[in-house]
């Protein structure tokens, strides 16, 4: 009975296994790639279209790139040409995943996950740089007429573009080119003055023909009818024979000087009308090619010119404007580089010099303030002198009525008083909130120092 039990219980159990493996098999429909992605072995994902695969679990997942195709509005304005005329060509390309091995597997690196709003606006950014590119390799001519050499350059550049996200071009629609300057106009107009021209040589040609048969035809019912009327004239003088044949003769001379005569001037007509025609063609061909370098020496020419001359006085204002800025800048830098170095040269010299004097005065900062100052003495007593000698006394009138004391007359107390407007030394230095050193000076006994004003 176990042995049966355990039997059982391993068909159970292969059972579920082989449910669970086969539930893990993914078909891939037709209009999908299956990608798988995770523990591959064969890189970072592995791609399947068509038929199916396992899915292991746990260690791989899966996700589906769709392959309808997406359609993409191009309508480019403004693009260069060979020429530097700037074109519009609307197009409209169609684009889809490519199913090539290289190709989905930059698909599934690059667009799994993405939205299809999200892959048509990368695969727009692409086709708009690569129509600009073609159309600067292109003339105007070449794109309004080779229609099939624009789309083939077309497709082998955005091609090797798209494959590199996993993209393949599949349809490319190419509307109407225009241009901002009239030239595929301008063209236009060429051709149907052409295609007229053509007709009227064609309307020409038919004329003459029509005109030769006409004069052939007349000629032959002239010939008719004068052998009719001789052969009637015969059988009436059949009985009068000799005036007959005299007669017939002179009119059967006539009728074929008449005929050669008729058909002479008919042919002269034809054929100076063909000639008139052709002459005319002629004309019209000289005209129009005169026309077109006219128009071409006096619209096209002259504004290429000034397009180049503007283009060339634009780069040069610029390369102008940048060499100047630059000099400016650099001529300022050199400036406050070594303005910053003298300053910090000088402030590092008296910084020097006035540790030095500190120490020089044993430490104390006053001391050596003290001999700055006095350093300056004889600066300040020369301000003080220069503070009268500047004045311009022309002349002094002094009245004296003798009274003078102490032997001093008006003129001597006028210049005492004067000198004594200068402020003395010791105040000076009061008003610097110091004072005087006692071998340049002490005040009397009894005086009291007046509070030194802070300056």
């Amino acid at each position: 009975m176990n042995s049966i039990y355990l039997v059982v219980i391993a068909a159970i159990v292969v059972i579920f296994l082989f449910a669970a493996i086969i539930k893990r098999y993914r078909r891939c429909p037709s209009d999908k790639i299956l990608v798988i992605y995770g523990k591959t072995g064969k890189g970072s994902a592995r791609c399947v279209h068509g038929g199916g695969a396992f899915v292991w679990p746990i260690i791989q997942d899966y996700a589906y790139l769709s392959l309808t195709p997406i359609s993409i509005d191009a309508n480019l304005t403004n693009a260069l040409s060979r020429q530097n005329i700037r074109v519009d060509v609307p197009c409209r390309f169609t684009v889809g995943i490519s199913t090539e091995p290289d190709s989905m597997n930059n698909a599934a690196e690059r667009l799994l996950g993405q939205t299809q709003t999200q892959i048509q606006e990368l695969a727009r950014d692409i086709l708009f740089g690569q129509l600009r590119l073609v159309i600067a390799t292109m003339s105007i001519e070449e794109l309004n007429s080779d229609r099939d050499k624009f789309l083939e350059n077309i497709s082998t550049n955005v091609e090797v573009e798209m494959k590199k996200i996993g993209l393949r071009l599949i349809n490319v629609n190419v509307t109407d080119i225009n241009d901002e300057s009239g030239y595929i106009e301008a063209l236009g107009k060429e051709a149907a003055a052409k295609a007229i021209n053509e007709a009227k040589v064609s309307v020409a040609k038919e004329d003459k023909n029509g005109e030769i048969g006409k004069a052939e035809a007349m000629k032959e019912t002239r010939i008719r009818t004068a052998e009719a009327n001789a052969e009637a004239v015969k059988g009436e003088n059949e009985a009068k024979v000799a005036i007959a044949n005299s007669d017939a003769t002179r009119r059967e001379k006539e009728a074929e000087a008449q005929r050669r005569a008729v058909a002479a001037e008919k042919v002269q007509q034809a054929n100076a009308l063909q000639e008139a025609y052709v002459a005319e063609s002629e004309a019209e061909q000289k005209r129009a090619e005169r026309e077109r370098s006219t128009q071409q020496a006096n619209i096209i020419v002259p504004q290429e010119i000034e397009k180049q001359r503007k283009i060339i006085e634009a780069e040069a204002m610029a390369e102008q404007k940048r060499v100047n800025a630059k000099g400016e800048a650099d001529a300022i830098f050199a400036k406050m580089e070594a303005e910053g170095k003298g300053l910090y040269e000088i402030l590092t010299k008296q910084a020097a010099g006035y540790d030095k004097m500190i120490q020089a005065a044993g430490g104390d900062a006053t001391k050596a303030y003290t001999l700055l100052l006095l350093e300056k003495l004889p600066d300040l007593v020369r301000t003080q002198v220069d503070a009268i000698k500047g004045i311009n006394i022309d002349k002094v009138t002094v009245w004296d009525n003798g009274s003078g004391t102490d032997g001093k007359g008006s003129t001597a107390n006028f210049l005492s008083g004067l000198m004594k407007s200068i402020p003395p030394l010791g105040e000076l230095f009061e008003q610097a909130g110091m004072s005087l050193p006692e071998y340049l000076g002490k005040k009397k006994e009894g005086e009291e120092a007046e509070p030194a004003e802070e300056v």
